[in-house]
């Protein structure tokens, strides 16, 4: 609720601003929409006054002084309008007569041309508001449709959206490179002569390179890593160009049939788990489908049938309309098997390749290129795609659609959204009225308030992290050095070569039958403890605790209201790490001074000794179940039975059962020299103890001779 509130403090103003030009807009659009056609109507009236009747259609017309002035004044009395500005509208009534127009069809020209213009600013506005809520952290607050881009993989999903924005900018590649959402903005810079685009979370400003687009996206998206290949972490996107739509397209990984190898098998459903996410409403649905592939079998149309059953925000698009007959292309664009209430559009979004000398492809627009290479195609068969046709073909009649579309679902959920502004801001205005009782709010006073939570946070955190806690923590902590000493020295005996081992002169198996005055196994602990000693355990301490500190520290900064600040929260943390950094090295020589004179006069009682047992028994069985989590996971990337075999091969050659010709450098017993390099690093893997032993052990103790 902190954060709700901070981030409203910060953002009403702004939040304010924004709502009221999209209520400009909603009321331009849903309060004025009656007074359209009067507007239009004195537009046209200042647009005939400044018309002058060439003197060649006067005389067609059979205009005159006379009849002009004569014609004025029945105009003026019965309409009430000027001599002048009737005679004009005569004229230009009559001349668009003459010339074959219709003044009603103009008029509603005009209003459609104002709808438009009103639409656009309605689209741009809330966008804006858009980019604001992600600005301020608060993007979940309001749900504001978009335009979601699915379809299978190769359907030419990403030719399609670089047509649109008019440059290469997407991750290509064999494998599947598309593996975060990317959340698109295209915003229209009518006057600007630049393109460029923004990562606004990366803050790595404007980038007018194009291919580095592409390889920042590239990065972001294999940063995934290989055993998840999909991540819902979107990355945002925003394209500032003269020649592109305000748009908000939101493109997601490309959905597949079979998982391929290395990837996990439930790739497929996580694709279509994350798809379904994002085409819920109210987002628009842009099914991307081949042509040469049947609409029964698009994957992209299934699953916008499964949120969209009745077709009604969905836009279809076939792609690669050259690769089928035109009578083919004709019959995709008609389907009435998978109606949809927008349509379809054909397109041909291929990028021509140019054999010129200087192309521009790298640098310049593409969007023009693609077009004309789309009309060279289309125009050539004009009964299937000609303006008869009655079918919709063309990035640039795709472009103009999902304008359109996405203005309309913007203005349906108008109303909602601003509902949704004026709850927020209502809550905003409340917490801040609780906080500071309508005091007026100044930059000191914000911060003291912050600083005083974040006080008062800090100093909760302090009185609950004492002995208990401290203790506990150097517990684990010593535990896991104890366990890495142990599989050092007992059980985790990496295989360099497959030649038979040196005999132990008391292997660990043996210890159980061992005498407890043995002073084989004396010095074995003698070095362990002594190993352990070495580590530093004052340095060790202190360390724990100083990372516990940190940590917590900026947990808090993450859930106080310094979390919208990154400055302020970088401040703060710079300044925990320099005063712990200042006093780590006498913290830890004072640990290190009190623990010395203990490490060797150390008794143990025998409640502490049974305790001891039930806690070393506990933290070997956890060490045993990692290690078997690990084997897990070599036998899913290599195969159970395969690597079961060779791991057989590999104890039965290191026991001289199997004479190994040569050092197995190329491979041997049928193996591949790295499956048998998997092999040989796993078979230490499994630590060759039995937890039991330790537990079925007499009451009879070693001496103890150090900590």
């Amino acid at each position: 609720m902190l954060g709700t509130a901070t981030a409203g403090n910060y953002a009403i103003d702004v939040l304010k601003r924004a709502g009221e030009s999209a209520g400009d807009a909603a009321s331009s659009i849903f309060s004025e929409i009656q007074n359209v056609a009067e507007q239009t109507q004195r537009g046209w009236q200042r647009t005939t006054d400044s018309v002058e009747v060439p003197e060649w259609l006067q005389n067609i017309l059979g205009f005159s002084e006379g009849s002009q002035n004569d014609g004025s004044g029945g105009g003026g009395g019965g309409g009430g309008q000027p001599p002048r500005e009737s005679r004009a509208g005569a004229a230009a009534a009559a001349g668009a007569a003459a010339l074959g127009y219709d003044q009603g069809d103009e008029h509603a020209r005009l209003t459609r041309n104002a709808e438009d213009d009103q639409m656009m600013l309605l689209t741009r506005k809330m966008i804006e508001i858009r980019n604001i809520l992600q600005a301020v952290g608060q993007s979940n607050t309001l749900t504001l449709p978009s335009i979601v881009v699915i379809g299978s993989q190769s359907s030419g999903k990403s030719s399609v959206l670089e047509a649109i924005v008019g440059h290469e900018f997407l991750p290509k590649g064999s494998n599947m490179v598309t593996r975060r959402p990317i959340e698109l903005t295209l915003v229209n810079t009518p006057h600007a002569q630049a393109e460029y685009g923004e990562f606004p979370a990366l803050g790595l400003g404007k980038i007018t390179d194009f291919s580095s687009i592409q390889r920042t996206l590239t990065d972001l998206n294999l940063a995934v890593p290989e055993r998840d290949c999909v991540s819902d972490d979107p990355i945002q996107l925003t394209i500032y160009s003269p020649n592109v739509p305000d748009l908000s397209l939101i493109d997601l990984p490309g959905y597949i049939q079979v998982s391929g190898q290395g990837q996990p098998p439930q790739l497929k459903q996580k694709i279509s788990d994350l798809c379904d996410k994002y085409i819920q409403a109210p987002n628009v649905i842009l099914a991307i489908s081949a042509a040469d592939v049947d609409l029964a079998n698009s994957t992209a149309l299934r699953a916008s049938r499964r949120v969209d059953p009745r077709g009604e925000r969905t836009i279809g698009v076939i792609t690669k309309m050259d690769l089928v007959d035109p009578e083919r292309g004709y019959s995709i664009l008609t389907d009435k098997k998978y109606p949809l209430r927008l349509g379809y559009v054909g397109v041909v979004s291929r990028i021509p390749q140019t054999t010129a000398l200087f192309s521009s492809r790298g640098s310049g627009n593409i969007t023009s290129a693609i077009i004309k290479n789309e009309n060279a195609y289309f125009s050539s068969h004009p009964s299937e795609f000609g303006p008869q046709s009655e079918v919709s073909v063309g990035v640039g009649t795709l472009r103009t659609k999902l304008m359109h579309v996405l203005e309309q679902t913007m203005a349906s959920s108008l109303a909602g959204t601003r509902d949704a502004i004026s709850q927020e801001l209502e809550e905003a205005t409340y917490e801040f009225k609780v906080q500071y009782n309508d005091r007026p709010l100044s930059a000191e006073s914000y911060l003291a308030e912050s600083l005083d939570s974040f006080k008062h946070s800090f100093k909760a955190f302090a009185e609950n992290f004492g002995r208990p806690q401290v203790r506990e923590m150097l517990k684990n902590e010593l535990d896991q050095r104890v366990m890495d000493i142990l599989a050092q020295r007992y059980w985790n005996k990496p295989i360099d070569d497959l030649n038979p081992p040196m005999p132990e002169l008391d292997p660990l198996i043996d210890l159980p039958k061992a005498d407890p005055e043995s002073m084989y196994w004396h010095r074995k602990l003698d070095a362990s403890t002594s190993s352990l000693t070495k580590l530093g355990i004052g340095r060790l301490a202190t360390t724990v605790v100083a990372n516990a500190i940190q940590n917590h520290v900026e947990s808090l900064l993450a859930n106080s209201t310094f979390a919208s600040h990154p400055y302020a929260q970088k401040q703060i943390v710079d300044a925990c790490s320099s005063i712990l950094n200042d006093r780590f090295f006498s913290t830890s020589d004072q640990v290190e001074n009190c623990i010395k004179p203990y490490k060797y006069e150390i008794e143990v009682e025998d409640p502490e000794w049974a305790k001891g047992r039930e806690n070393i028994t506990r933290v070997l069985k956890d060490e045993l179940k990692a290690c078997e989590a690990a084997l897990k996971r070599v036998e899913d990337s290599v195969g159970r039975r395969k690597i079961k075999d060779v791991m057989s091969f590999i104890d039965k050659v290191r026991k001289g059962e199997v004479v190994l010709e040569g050092d197995g450098a190329g491979g041997a017993g049928g193996f591949s020299s790295a499956l048998l390099a998997t092999g040989m690093s796993t078979s230490p893997m499994l630590p060759t103890y039995d937890s039991k032993l330790i537990k079925n052990r007499p009451g009879k103790r070693l001496p103890a001779r150090s900590g």
